[in-house]
């Protein structure tokens, strides 16, 4: 007796007969989500809030008293003084005064070189559209001996490229790899289109979610960086399947219908570890890495979603063709390659393993000294007008200029304040007190570091914990100490202590699947600890090639960790289902190695390198934050495929042996059964199965 068709044999079965059916719908979804995204636009917002922390009362307090309208620094140099240039200086700011969107210009404040000077743009709300910014832009800046730049956070927004480039760079690189490895265009044309549908119709859904709740600006970047990787990746994993099968004389239905009952099963498998592993950033409770959480966590639903039905439908479409192409295209006998250099690990597992964990060990070094915060100016580009405006002020104002603290007052205490601060270690100078309401004042305090410097963090801890406390003491009053760089210390400080938890669900819960589906207890072990390893490697590699412009964007070690965790699942899955599938069919654990990686060695170099050029591209960014993450995402999808799964997997299965399938029977009991292979295996099968458990 035959066990029935599974899920997966029917869904194939469905596309198959009713593969227009699958197009049409696919074309529908995306062309209604891409017409209503259009008509309704996007509202994306930045929810840096951290409930609880000194610079988020602060924060909440101006927004309270509706006094965070954004602002544009205009600054002036000239060489003989801004005084004899005084009337350009004031044409200047008159015609900026007249543009739209603006809602006053203060008086220019001189430096004391008497070189330098800045005038306060305050505009007439905050979001001002990058058009109305560009303009005055362009109204302030002129040739002449006066010298003009304009900084502000408004300024660097408008001075940031549209996107498209990085991501089409991405797209032909991985085209090239596609069409290297099938020999055929139109083969290697199937799986950029399934990703090119997934991404698309989730682009407009993040639009329409983008009204319900708070996602950031960088979010649709970021969801198509994961959501190109990921989707040409599931829908290669699935094609290769499809080949295989073709190769081995399968007719193409039946083909389609192994492909999606072996493959797709690991596709699903490893796509629920990535939701999940995303899914732990709400753990988190941060502001907007909800929101890039439940962004990137669609996209991923939707490429497994089409690489299972619009896949299928698109090789029922052109499977002749195909067909005819695979046929023609002989086997290189790669696999034969991969089962002599896993019998090369597998005669000295030892130094393969010692080398490369010593190796991934020394590219996690550096990321123990990672310096998190939030881009300025300072890391801009030279010739960037935001940039140039930053190294001007710092001239001539100090470096502090750039990034003053917000020390705010409740209860009075405002001049005692001042004169405490004046002069306190690693403070400039202090600005004059400002009274808000009747028991409510605050002042600037410029420190004598730059916004990005260690010393100016240090400041931040010293002020709170010991200048302030002794203050409050005496005069009874409630002093909070916020702005950027304060933000940015307490949010690195909110990671560390909600880290705990984020590692337990992810971790945790990708562990116990893990068990579910390979009935073990050292694989999920060695998959935890590996992908811990190579997560390791690509921060620190982030940290050596960052750390010198500037900090690691706060948010890019949690959503660096998430995804690569569930990414790095994905190989896992397939090289080690392969495994398990050899194992149960023959009981032999060092057969199972060779034949695992023999099977799926090219399989994953080849998808690895998808990933890695559509991740590198993002270097190419103008955006740090996205350089950041393709760069740290290149790294780990690197190091997980020619180090990890190539050297140090074969090598840890080859020392455990038969152990490594091995799980205590009430564990055994206790955990639901998940089957990542086809149920029918040879008659034999069961007994060796059964033979090695008693062993």
């Amino acid at each position: 007796m035959t066990s029935p068709p599974s899920r997966l044999v029917r869904l194939a079965g469905w596309a198959q007969r009713r593969h227009w059916l699958a197009l049409a719908l696919w074309l529908l979804v995306l062309a209604g989500i891409t017409v209503a995204a259009q008509a309704v636009g996007p509202d994306y917002r930045d929810d840096h809030s951290l409930p609880g922390t000194e610079s988020q009362q602060v924060a909440d307090t101006f927004a309270a008293l509706g006094q965070q309208p954004d602002t544009v620094r205009v600054v002036f140099q000239h060489d003989d003084g801004i005084a004899g240039a005084q009337r350009e200086v004031d044409a200047v700011l008159s015609e900026v005064e007249r543009l739209p969107r603006v809602a006053g210009v203060a008086p220019p404040t001189v430096a004391e070189g008497g070189s330098v000077a800045f005038a306060t743009v305050t505009l007439d709300g905050a979001d001002v559209p990058a058009e109305d910014v560009r303009r005055i832009i362009e109204t302030a800046q002129r040739d002449g001996e006066l010298r003009v730049e304009l900084g502000g956070d408004p300024v660097r927004s408008a001075e940031e490229a549209g996107g498209g480039a990085a991501e089409g760079a991405g797209i032909l690189a991985a085209l090239v790899i596609l069409v290297l490895m099938f020999g055929s265009f139109l083969a290697a044309c199937l799986p950029l289109v399934t990703a090119v549908f997934a991404v698309g119709s989730t682009l407009g859904v993040i639009v329409l979610a983008s009204h319900l709740t708070a996602l950031p600006g960088y979010a649709p970047p970021l969801m198509m960086l994961v959501g190109l990787g990921v989707g040409i990746d599931y829908a290669l994993l699935i094609f290769a399947r499809y080949r295989g099968e073709l190769r081995r004389g399968a007719d193409r239905d039946q083909a389609v219908r192994t492909a999606l009952d072996t493959a797709g099963r690991s596709v699903l498998f490893a796509g629920t570890t990535v939701m999940i592993a995303l899914l732990g950033l709400l753990a988190l409770g941060l502001g907007s890495l909800q929101g890039v959480a439940l962004a990137v966590t669609l996209t991923v639903l939707l490429t497994m979603v089409a690489s299972l039905t619009l896949l299928p439908a698109l090789l029922s479409v052109f499977g002749r063709r195909i067909e005819r192409a695979v046929r023609k295209r002989p086997d290189r006998g790669s696999g034969v390659r991969w089962r002599r250099w896993s019998d090369t690990v597998q005669r000295r597992p030892l130094p393969a393993l010692v080398v490369s964990i010593a190796a991934l060990g020394a590219l996690s070094v550096p990321a123990l000294g990672m310096q998190l915060g939030f881009a300025d100016a300072g890391t801009e580009p030279a010739d960037a007008t935001s940039r140039q405006a930053y190294d001007l002020l710092a001239d001539g104002f100090g470096p502090g200029v750039n990034g003053p603290l917000v020390v705010m007052a409740e209860g009075g205490g405002t001049e005692e304040l001042a004169a405490a601060l004046d002069g306190a270690d690693g403070v400039a100078r202090v600005g004059e007190p400002q009274r808000l309401g009747d028991d409510l004042g605050m002042l600037l305090v410029f420190p004598d570091s730059a916004p990005q410097d260690a010393a100016t963090s240090e400041l931040v801890t010293r002020l709170r914990d010991q200048v302030l406390p002794p203050l409050e003491a005496r005069t009874g009053a409630t002093y909070l100490v916020g702005g950027a760089t304060a933000a940015a210390d307490d949010f690195a400080a909110a990671v560390a202590d909600r880290l705990p938890l984020f590692l337990l669900v992810v971790v945790g819960l990708s562990a116990l699947l893990l068990m579910a589906v390979f009935r073990s207890l050292l694989v999920p072990l060695k998959a935890a600890v590996l992908n811990l390893l190579s997560i390791g490697a690509s921060l620190g590699v982030v940290t050596l090639v960052f750390a010198p412009t500037g900090p690691v964007e706060a948010f890019v070690p949690v959503l660096v960790f998430a995804i690569v965790f569930g990414l790095s699942m994905d190989y896992e899955v397939f090289l080690v289902s392969r495994m398990h599938e050899e194992w149960r069919r023959t009981g032999d654990a060092a057969r199972a190695v060779r034949e695992g990686l023999a099977t799926t060695g090219g399989v994953i170099t080849a998808a690895a390198a998808i990933m890695i050029v559509v991740f590198g591209a993002f270097v190419l960014s103008p955006d740090r934050m996205l350089q950041q993450f393709g760069l740290g995402l290149a790294v780990a999808v690197l190091v997980d495929a020619l180090v990890i799964r190539c050297l140090v997997v074969p090598a840890v299965m080859r020392l455990f042996g038969p152990k490594a399938w091995w799980l205590p029977r009430w564990l055994d009991r206790v955990l639901p059964r998940l089957a990542l292979e086809p149920a029918e295996l040879p008659p034999e099968t069961t007994e060796i199965t059964r033979s090695n458990e008693l062993r």
